[in-house]
This record gives structure tokens, sequence and C-alpha cells, in this order.
């Protein structure tokens, strides 16, 4: 039995890094992206390499296993250990040097792929393989792998670009690999030149051959290279420092050549054919696994074929000659750098795209990446499918096609003892079709437990026993890495969902797509780990205009991204590390940074949604105690609004927050941040000026009867007035009580765009048999929500219709559903009617689109109204569609709302900016204030650097007379705060563009 104690002070003493023995240090390093869990003792972040030495003298000592960790996105296991997790990425993380002469460059194992690829990128160099997670995989974890990527066509495995490497081995010897036997432990070579034999004819010779020991590149003929056969060894013979890579020369140009065909089969048959003409990738993917919008040729499978030149012109012509030679069903050739970056997104999203079947079923990992000679692809594909079907198994394979590499997702049931015993059965016969196509076990992501159980059948018994003897070599005392590659744990051990709980957990929400399981939606994150993504990145994929996970981007802490957040969640839910339940205190704390931004629903490729996942957990964390005060304080804004509005003491209250001493007690109160201002109260609310609008309309239509002059009485019954289609505006809490210039604004769009605009009512009025009689309709004027009856003149209490968006972003979702159902009994006449609801707040908006009917998933109204729902632009295009908007001519700046991004889409904003000569292109990321969170008492520093990343640096660099546009309120915020400048909303820039706009009724 080890003693914590002892080790912890141990490492502690020993180590100059972080040493973290803390539940949520291990809960977080229980997993990595394939099916199994173990549970660390402990988590050290060393220095340098005399803390590695240290950690493994002192684990040595303790006989505690040690596993080295990177990026954490390893699919079969081997970044998971039950002993003391090495962690590499929050110091060892640096580019040493580069030498662009010998074009090499040496990195610390915690490096991340596109930090090389930046920083070799201006001299026309980068490193060759690029798995589809390079944005935040490590040098480490690629070379314990042995990786590859889609370029491996043209520059290989890791291997093949791996010159020395620095190593402690587990009896804490500092060695340096290289060719010729450098840096190998005694014995080795001994061992090598017995078995000469066996190595020159026991090993497939194909190209992604990744599985077991690289024993083989340790023959004479072969250079006895030991740097090169340590590729691959998963952390099992020792624990990497340093490497010296090589880089390889970039295409000045490339050209992107995407082939149709009917089938996978027919694809997979192609690939080798094309492998003559020196391409730079090919790569395939079938229709089930990408939109049906997604803009590729037509067909049922595709070939991604990537060329490179010294121009485009080369590079074009060179993807000219592929489609030609090829015989496809339709092609299309890409040369536009954007257009490729958005094809090449599709297919590096598919490792999390594969993991939902499409009816939403689950699929996983386990047979990810075998490999075949690609000139076997097309066989090996029928018998894989065939082998599918006679197990009732799905999957949908794609990868590396050109290497005959293929990933593929499998809705395993791993959730009970007899779909866990397929899972086995079916494992054991694929492994002797891949044999017997002669391929590799694995052809990228290394055996892990996933498959080192398996290698008997691809080596046999003898070649196995030999790895057993080398491991021995390295590392006596199995200190590294256990139960990988060498007397391997069982495939169908330590599973992940095995602690999960097998009765759905009482949850609020609905999680439709989850079949209402909080569990499984919680499993959704299989740990891809696109939320650990930085910002910008020459390979990072789209992910500029990726919203998720701003807190990560700004701590670098794992914590805080989306996958350390469902890591918390998953331990919560197991009970094992984290034993509060809904009452966890880490769990808390991870969550209190996220801000709500739903940037992960959209941005990660399964659709983890952490804004409803945080919702869900205050709910519970906070059942029956006292809340935080920023929880009361804002997150019951809409009421504490409604009673200024209702008092008429919004001067007062602004004149209270100007007094720094009073404001500076309201805010300790509130729970808000003292750095905040706190922001003014309109004087007139928005519907109290529609309402003064609506009363001097009135006055008109009676002026006009008394000349004679017939119109329709203004905003009785649908489609009165003007004439035109009928859109009801949504007066949300901030257009009320806090900008209502941007309400007036979009009523004068609105109308000069022909529509009718009504406000929701704020008295429940049902039909009555008289008022049926007496109107076709809802009345207009904002206040009933049904004709005109005996019952209208009856006092009732008023109440203001509301998304309930404060009360879910702090967990009060009790209040929430109370505030909502009340919503739609005011909206229930426009929902029967099918009117259109104008939502000019973004977040308000996705609130009603997502929010509103996974909560009220029991209450059919909630539905009609989430469909009703559009934003200003796209009501604009969809019930005008022939009015053209002013023009305005002029350089626009900003940022897409996060909410926009992730819920509602921003093509129609983007269409109709275009149309008013609005040009150039709004920021990704967040502004970092995000409603409650940017506001709240100790999130003032995360909430500035998250408006640094992005918005903050677009705005100054902004050409001058540019627009700043910013459609959220909480974005207009922290612009006038943090950058003394004014963000309008796309209303209120297209308004001041109207002809006439100063004689606006009540301006």
């Amino acid at each position: 039995m080890t003693d914590l104690g002892a080790l912890r002070a141990g490492l502690r003493k020993a180590v100059r890094g972080e040493v973290a023995f803390d539940a949520t240090a291990r809960a977080l390093t229980t997993m990595d992206a394939s099916n199994y869990r173990r549970v660390p003792l402990g988590v050290v972040s060393p220095r340098d390499a005399d803390d590695v030495a240290a950690a493994l003298s002192v684990c040595r000592e303790h006989g505690v296993p040690v596993v080295a960790r990177g990026g954490g996105t390893s699919i079969a296991g081997q970044a998971t250990g039950t002993g003391v997790v090495l962690d590499f990425t929050r110091h060892m993380n640096r580019i040493v040097s580069l030498d662009t002469d010998a074009c090499t460059a040496v990195v610390q194992p915690g490096v991340v792929l596109d930090r090389l690829q930046e920083a070799a990128a201006p001299h026309g160099l980068r490193f060759g393989p690029d798995p589809s997670t390079h944005s935040r995989c490590t040098l480490g974890g690629m070379i314990g792998n042995n990786s590859c990527g889609s370029h491996s066509v043209a520059w290989g495995t890791t291997a093949d670009s791996v010159r020395e490497l620095s190593v402690v081995t587990g009896d804490g010897a500092a060695v340096r690999l290289g060719q010729d036997w450098a840096g190998a432990p005694d014995g080795l070579r001994a061992l090598v030149e017995g078995e000469l034999a066996r190595l020159r004819t026991g090993f497939p010779d194909l190209p992604r051959r990744i599985s077991g020991y690289a024993l083989d590149a340790l023959l004479p003929e072969k250079g006895a290279d030991v740097a090169r056969s340590f590729c691959g060894s998963e952390g099992t013979l020792g624990v990497l420092t340093e490497a010296v890579v090589r880089l390889v020369e970039a295409p000045r140009a490339r050209a992107l050549a995407v082939l149709a065909y009917p089938d996978e089969s027919a694809a997979a048959e192609a690939a080798a054919g094309l492998l003559p003409h020196g391409p730079l990738t090919v790569e395939g993917m079938a229709a089930d696994l990408v939109r049906a919008d997604a803009g590729l040729p037509r067909g049922g499978a595709w070939l991604f074929v990537e060329t490179g030149g010294a121009d485009a012109g080369e590079a074009r012509a060179r993807a000219d000659a592929i489609v030609r030679a090829a015989d496809v069903v339709d092609s299309l050739v890409v040369t536009d750098p954007a257009g490729m970056r958005a094809l090449w997104r599709l297919r590096e999203d598919a490792s999390g795209t594969a993991t939902r079947m499409p009816d939403g079923s689950e699929a996983w990992p386990g047979w990810e990446d075998c490999a075949v000679p690609p000139a076997r692809l097309g066989p090996y594909l029928r018998d894989f499918r065939a082998l599918l079907t006679a197990h009732g198994l799905r999957g949908t394979p794609y990868g590396h096609f050109g290497d005959g590499c293929i990933h593929v997702r499998i809705d395993f049931d791993l959730m009970t003892a007899a779909g866990v015993g397929r899972f086995r059965r079916f494992s054991e016969e694929l492994a002797e079709v891949v044999v017997s196509h002669g391929g590799s076990l694995s052809g990228e992501h290394g055996d892990g437990q996933a498959r080192a159980e398996l290698l008997p059948k691809m080596y046999g018994d003898e070649m196995v026993a030999l790895f057993e003897r080398v491991k021995g070599v390295w590392d006596p005392d199995d200190l590294l890495n256990p139960g990988m590659l060498v007397r391997p744990h069982r495939l169908d051990e330590n599973l992940r969902f095995a602690v999960l709980p097998r009765e759905p957990v009482d949850v609020a929400f609905g999680y439709p797509a989850d079949g209402g399981d909080f569990s499984a939606a919680v499993r959704r994150c299989v740990g891809v780990a696109k939320c650990r993504t930085p910002v910008g990145g020459s390979g990072a994929v789209g992910s500029s205009a990726d919203v998720m996970c701003p807190s990560f981007r700004v701590t670098g802490e794992e914590e805080h991204s989306t996958r350390g957040r469902a890591r918390l969640l998953h331990e919560m839910l197991a009970g094992e590390v984290v034993t509060d339940g809904w009452r966890s205190t880490e769990v808390r704390d991870a969550l209190d940074l996220c801000l709500s931004c739903k940037g992960c629903r959209s941005d990660c490729p399964v659709g983890v949604d952490m804004a409803t996942y945080k919702a869900e957990f205050l709910h519970h964390h906070y059942e029956g105690r006292r809340r935080p005060a920023a929880h009361y304080a804002m997150g019951w804004l809409p009421l504490w609004l409604g009673l200024v509005a209702r008092t008429r003491m919004a001067r007062v209250v602004n004149y209270l927050a100007s007094v720094r001493p009073l404001a500076a007690v309201a805010k300790r109160v509130g729970g808000i941040a003292p750095e905040r201002g706190i922001p003014a109260v309109a004087r007139e609310t928005f519907s109290r000026w529609w309402s003064r609008r609506f009363r001097a309309r009135v006055r008109g239509f009676v002026r006009d009867r008394k000349r004679g002059v017939r119109r329709p009485f203004p905003g009785f019954g649908a489609g009165a007035g003007s004439g035109g289609e009928v859109v009801v505006l949504w007066p949300d809490t901030f257009t009320e009580h806090l900008s209502p210039a941007v309400g007036r604004a979009a009523v004068d769009v609105l109308e000069a765009a022909g529509l009718m605009v009504l406000l929701p009512p704020t008295k429940v009025m049902r039909f009555t048999p008289v008022g049926a009689a007496l109107s076709n309709g809802p009345i207009g004027d904002g206040v009933t929500n049904g004709p005109i009856g005996f019952g209208a003149f009856l006092p009732r209490r008023r109440h203001r219709v509301c998304c309930g968006l404060t009360y879910v972003s702090t967990g009060q979702l009790d209040r929430a559903r109370t505030v909502m159902r009340r919503t739609l009994d005011l909206m229930e006449p426009y929902l029967e009617m099918g009117t259109p609801v104008v939502v000019l707040e973004p977040s308000c908006a996705a609130a009603l689109r997502t929010d509103l009917p996974e909560l009220l998933h029991d209450d059919p109204r909630a539905a009609r109204l989430a469909a009703a729902v559009t934003t200003f632009a796209e009501a604009l295009e969809r019930h005008a569609p022939h009015w053209t908007p002013p023009r305005v001519d002029r350089p626009v700046v900003g940022q897409t709302h996060c909410h926009q991004h992730a819920v509602l889409g921003d093509g129609a904003d983007r269409r109709l900016r275009e149309a008013a000569g609005l040009t150039g292109a709004l920021a990704g990321g967040c502004c970092g204030l995000a409603g409650n969170f940017g506001f709240e008492k100790g999130h003032y520093e995360v909430s500035t650097a998250c408006a640094e990343e992005q918005l903050l640096p677009a705005v100054r660099e902004a050409a001058d007379g540019a627009v700043v546009l910013a459609d959220g309120f909480s974005c207009r915020t922290q612009l006038e705060q943090l950058a003394g400048s004014r963000g309008r909303h796309l209303a209120e820039v297209l308004a001041e563009g109207l002809e006439g706009l100063e004689g606006r009724d009540g301006g």
C-alpha cells in the first residue's frame, strides 16, 4: 500500500514544478481520448529534465508507476495511469532552438505541434507529420505514439522526422538517443544482435506499421537508430525530455482536389492508384460524416488529394492532372486558402463527428486506426464491413486512404456486460482480418490498452516475448507506463463507462439529443480536446473564428477547458474521485470561469454544451442553499429593472450609481467586481416609448376619422396597418431597460421594410365569443394578448415576456421555468397565428431557441416559440425579401456575438451588411463580459483578457470611420468600459441610414 503522504512530501521536496494530489488534478487526468479510465495518485508538472529525473527517483523509491502525458489526446489509453502522471504541457513546452540551415528544431515534449509550425513557417519550413489534433497535441505525445497525420504520404511518420532524443530511463539515467547505438541501455545491443533474423523477417512492410516496438530500426543496415526505435514506445521505455526533429520545406502553394466516388469502397480502391502522381495527401471520408450543405461535389464518398508547387499555377496543374487521371463521379479543385481550410475542417472534425451515428446513438474508438497496405484497402474495407454486419454493429470508416490507414468509431455498447462481450469478440476477429491483409493493428495512435493484448495475433508469441525482454532492459523495475504494449491490460477492462450510473440522473433540462440522460450528455466528451486550441495558429483550422473555450485560452488550465469540465462532471457522476456529487466544490470551481458562451455547442466536434451543464449543476449545487450575491443581483436583473421602471426611479438609480462610495457599497453587496462600472438605466423604457408612440398614432387615427380620412386602426389585428407582414418585436431586458435606442432603431428599419411591428402583450386575456366577434387577432398595443372583450377592462397584473436567460445562466432553473411558462401564456395567441418573433439581443434569442424548449420540454408551446424566433437580419431577409437597405458604405469592425456564432448563425447578418455596403469581417472569440460573468467579483481579469484576445485589438486597429458593430449589450458594454468605444447594433447603423430618420415619431 502506497504511503500517499510520504510520496507527496517526497515529490514536493525533490521537484521544483507543481505537485498536485487533489481531487481536481486527479480527475482531470483519469482519461485521455480513449475508452479507458484509470485514477492516478497525483500529477507532477516538471520544470526541466532534472525535475523529471527527481520525480522518477521518488516514484521508484515508493514503487509507484509513472506515465508521461502531453495533450491527452491518445486514443488507445496509453496517456492514463494509476501512479503519478507527468504533465509536460505546463512548463516543458518550449521550442529551444530553430536551425533553418540544418532544417532542424530542438523542442521540449510539451510543445504543441502548431507552435512549431508557426515558428518554422516564416522560413518556408514545417514539421512533416500533422495529426488532425495538431492544434493541441504535443511533440512528446507524437513521438510516444509515432503519430503521422494527413501528410504522411509525402513526409512519413514522426519517426521519419526524429534525429536525436534526450531521455530519462526508468533507472534514472539521462541518455541521448541517436544512430549507431547512441544512448542504448546496457544489454540492448546484445539482445538485438542475437535476434537479427527475427527482426529482419518479423515486421510487415507497410507505411503505417505503428504496433509494437520498432526494433527493426536497430538493425545494422538501418543505422542501429535508437532514437527511431524509441518512437512509438508509448512512454514504456523512457521519459522524453527534449527532441531534435527534422523540418521539411513547405510548398509555396497548394491546391486541393476533391474527388467524388459512388461509395467508400470505390474511393478506397482508387487511392493507391493516385500515389504515383506525388500528392501530399490522399484522405478519404464517406457521406455519413458530412453535412448535406458542406459544398462537396456530388457523390457518396470523397478523396481529398492535396498537391503542392512552387506557385499557385503549378499546384493547380498537378491537382488538375490528378482529376484527369482519376475515374470519378464528380470533382472539385480548390486553390483559395480559406476554401481549403473549410474543407480540411470537415476532415479534421471527423474524429469527433464520428462519435455520433446519424441517428444520434453513440460510437466509440477501439479500432480507431488499423492499417493495411494501400493496395489492399478496398478488399479490407469490404471484409471490415462484413464483420460489422455479422456483429450487428455500425461504423463509418474515414482517414488516410493513401497510406491504407483507417479511422473509425463503432457503436459498441460499452455500458452492459453483453455489449462489452461483443466488443471483445469483434476486436479479436477484426485483429485476424487485419493480419490476414498484411496489416498493422495500429497505424497511427499506438496500441495502448485497446490493442496490445492482440499483438500476438500480429507478431506471434516469440516476437511479443522479445518485446518484453526489451522492456526489461530499458525499464527493469517496470516503472514506466506498465500494462501498455507488454504484459498488457485486457482490452475490455478499465472501461471509463463502467463507473457511471446505470439509471438516468434526475435533471431539469431535457437533453433531447441524449435521450434525456445527463450521463449520456457528459459522455459526449471523448477527449479530442479541440477546446484546448489557442487562438490563431498556422494550422489551427478556423480557430480564429471559433469561440470555444475563452477561459482556457486565457488561463491555459485544463480545468477551464470544455474537456476538463466534462471530465470533472464525469468523475462527479462516478463518485470515486469527486465524492460530493452535485455539492462538489471541485466542479463548482471549474465551472466558475465558464462564460456560458455556448461556443462548445457549435465548435466542439461532438456538440458538448457546457453552458447547459453549468446551469444544470448550479441548479442542483445551490438547491435549498443560499446563493452567491451575484446570483440575486444579476440573476434577478429583470425583476430589479422592472421595479425601477414601475417606480420611475431610473434617474435616482443612475445618480446613486455615479456616487463612488455608494456604488462601491452596492457592488460589494451585489457581488459585482469593483472594477466594473454600473450601466445606466434608461429614463424611458422601450415599451413606454412604444406605448407613447401607439397613443400618438391612435390620436392621429381619430383626427383622420373626423376629417373623413378612412384607414385601418393602427396596431389591431393581424395584418392591420401597413398591410405588410406582422412581426412581434421582443422587448428583451437589455433593450427594454438599458438600450432602448436599439429597439427604436429596429422599429424604424422593420417598418421601413414594410413590416408591421407589434409588441408582446403584458396581460393574459382569453378569447371569448364577444371578443372573437370584435377582432380577428391579438391587440397590437403591447398590453393584452386577446381580442377586445368585457374582460379587457378589468384590472389585471401586468407581466413582461422574458426568455429567462439571467435565471438560466445562474442556475435558477425553477424560477426560469416559472418565467418561461408565463411568457408562453402571454405569447400563445401569436404562436397560434405563427407570427415571427424578432429578438434583437443574440443571447436572448439563443435562450429562446435552445434553453426554452430544452427546459420546458414537456410544453409543446416552447418548441413553437423557439421555431418562431428570428434575429433582426433573418426577419428582414425572410419577411421583407424585396426590401433594399440603405447604403452605408463604411468599413465595419467588431465581433460576432458568441451565441450568434454558436446557436443562431450569422449568414443573414453578413448578407445584410453586404447589401448595406458595410465591408469587412468581424472578429471571432468572445468579448469576455458574457452577461453576468464579467460583472461578477473575481472574474474581471479573465473577462478583460478574453476581450484582449481578439475584440479589443481589432477595434484599436480599425480604419478611420469604421463602424464598431456589436449586437449584444454585453459586447457594447465591454467595449465602452475597456476601450471607450461605442459599439452599435446593426439596427442602429441601418436606422441612421434611413431617409427622414429625424422625423421619427417620439424621436
